[in-house]
C-alpha cells in the first residue's frame, strides 16, 4: 500500500530556514514523480513544488528562489528545503506522489511566527 511519513516541521522565525523529510514506501520510488503540497488555516491544499523521476523541478511562484526540492532514490526519501520563511508559509505540509491513488499522510506542521 502507498504510504508517506512528513517530519521536519516545527516553530520557525521569520526569515528562518527548515528542512522537511518525506519517506515513501509502497511502490517504486524512483520511477514517479514526487510532490509537496501545503494547506494552510481556512484554506484549500495547494501544490508548492514537483521533482519528476527525471529529477525535474516545478516550483509555484510563491516559493520560487526561496524553496528547494530534492530526492533519493536510494533511500526513498524526498526532502524540502525552505529558507527566508515568511508567516504566510505556515501551513501543514504533504508529500504526495503524482500518481493515484491520493493516500494523504498526516503531514507536518510548519509555524512561522516571532
Amino acid at each position: 500500500q502507498v504510504h508517506f511519513v512528513e517530519s521536519g516541521g516545527g516553530l520557525v522565525q521569520p526569515g528562518g530556514s527548515q528542512r522537511l523529510s518525506c519517506v515513501a514506501s509502497g511502490f517504486t520510488f524512483s520511477s514517479y514523480g514526487m510532490s509537496w503540497y501545503r494547506q494552510a488555516p481556512g484554506l484549500e491544499r495547494e501544490l508548492v513544488e514537483t521533482v519528476l523521476s527525471t529529477g525535474d523541478t516545478n516550483y509555484a511562484d510563491s516559493v520560487k528562489g526561496r524553496f528547494t526540492i530534492s530526492r533519493d532514490n536510494v533511500d526513498n526519501t524526498m526532502y524540502l528545503q525552505m529558507h527566508s520563511l515568511k508567516p504566510g508559509d505556515t501551513a501543514v505540509y504533504y508529500c504526495m506522489w503524482n500518481a493515484l491513488p491520493k493516500n494523504w499522510g498526516q503531514g507536518t506542521q510548519v509555524t512561522v511566527s516571532t
